[in-house]
């Protein structure tokens, strides 16, 4: 197709009244699903559509199962309009959030809303098989638990804490899951569960949750960063998310850091941000400066990375000294990312970023700046997130399959075809 209309073999979009209608359609059901409840005028006010052509493809959508009838809408004086929705539960999507010894799996409808989620645990077995088979058991469950057919279940997203080529459906590398390397996800699934299936890293999807229903919600250029076993990012721009040329955009536990002992990146190993403040790191730390062994009056037993942060608030010293190194490499990291990409928002997520204290600390480091200071917020879905961002990636890919992808094609106008008509005089 060509940018005005024409196909690329002489023959016009208006020429091909099924194409035509399916465009139409797809206008009619976008403008449904943002704006809610609408009847036919308001249906042709916001699409310049004729009133003929949307009673067509509010009918065909009708007929399809995609839209309903809401009955009579208010009057502005005269008959009440029959109004219309989106049938969000015209078919369902499955989120999926894949940990260490965790995999949470979510049923949504066609709005992102969740009907159920339930996590189960690996135990210990996190090999590709194993999550693969407990991902099909468990959308199996979920799926009978609501009785929806299999049929109607149209799209599965899966977040993977690692490198993902997201084309390919591949996980390059995911160096906390043993055995995870290049393993083709996608089509293991696929074969396993029936669902058309696109995967994705954990904290691009944290991300996408983020700007879906969390606190990035309305922002185009931001930056999700989590900071717990593992460190990385989650980047949107111009809201897009940001992979990069070899899906490796994010990966900035791997950023250099003064002082961190310098040597080649190497995907199987800790980068030297997150062997500085990763949750491991903390914990060795702790340890290394006598945290734990009661003499300045802390607890004796040995503690998480998430409880050393927090006993900071109650001024254990070493947990004081720690917070505000880990603060000081964290805000010098955020300010590092925000001279690249200049994001008017960060967002702190994992089990040691979304901690008070660190929160605190690392904006009152930041605040110093006199340019590149975003807002800095805590993540409001907390562990949540990349199950919701699954969730919406999901809906987006169901999308796709509900009518054909007419992006960047428009029915010709009364203009183009006077202007048509005139060049053949």
């Amino acid at each position: 197709m060509s940018a005005d209309g024409s196909a690329g073999d002489g023959k016009s979009v208006i020429g091909r009244p099924r194409l035509l209608r399916d465009f139409n359609a797809q206008q009619i059901l976008r403008l449904l699903r943002q704006q809610g409840p609408c009847s036919r005028a308001d249906l042709a006010r916001s699409s310049g559509l004729s009133a003929p052509t949307i009673s067509s493809a509010v009918a065909y959508l009708h007929q399809n199962g995609l839209v309903e009838p809401m009955g009579p809408g208010p009057s502005k004086g005269g008959r009440r309009p029959d109004l219309f929705r989106f049938n969000a539960r015209a078919g369902y999507v499955a989120g999926v959030d894949i940990g260490t010894s965790l995999v949470k799996v979510a049923v949504a409808d066609l709005d992102g809303t969740v009907i159920e989620s339930q996590a189960f645990p690996t135990h210990s077995r996190s090999t590709p098989e194993h999550v693969v088979s407990l991902i099909a058991a468990g959308i199996h469950r979920l799926r009978n638990r609501h009785r929806i057919p299999a049929k109607r279940l149209m799209a599965l997203a899966i977040a993977v804490p690692g490198i993902t080529d997201v084309a390919n459906g591949i996980v390059v590398s995911a160096p906390i899951l043993p055995g995870w390397n290049s393993v083709p996800l996608r089509d293991n699934l696929f074969k396993k569960v029936g669902v058309p299936t696109v995967i994705e890293n954990d904290v691009n999807l944290a991300a996408l949750g983020e700007g879906r229903c969390g606190i990035a919600r309305g922002e185009k250029n931001f930056v999700f960063l989590t900071v717990g076993t593992g460190v990385g990012a989650g980047i949107f721009i111009n809201g897009q998310m940001y992979h990069g040329a070899d899906w490796a955009a994010g990966e900035i536990g791997y950023l250099y850091v003064p002082g961190a002992e310098e040597s080649p990146l190497a995907i199987l190993n800790p980068g030297p941000l997150e062997g500085l403040i990763g949750a491991r790191a903390i914990e060795r730390a702790w340890k290394s400066l006598g945290g734990g062994n009661g003499k300045s009056g802390g607890p004796k037993l040995p503690m998480g990375a998430g409880s050393i942060i927090d006993l900071a608030e109650e001024k254990e010293p070493i947990a004081m000294t720690l917070l505000q190194q880990t603060a000081r490499i964290l805000a010098d990291a955020i300010t590092n990312i925000c001279v690249v990409l200049n994001p008017s928002l960060v967002v702190l997520g994992g089990r040691v970023g979304s901690r008070p204290a660190l929160f605190k600390a690392t904006r009152e480091i930041i605040e110093r700046n006199e340019f590149c200071r975003p807002r800095l917020a805590v993540s409001t879905l907390a562990t949540e997130a990349a199950v919701l961002g699954a969730v919406h990636l999901a809906v987006s890919e169901a999308e796709r399959k509900i009518l054909p992808n007419f992006e960047g094609i428009r029915p010709l106008t009364g203009a183009d075809r006077t202007s048509r008509f005139a060049s053949r005089q």
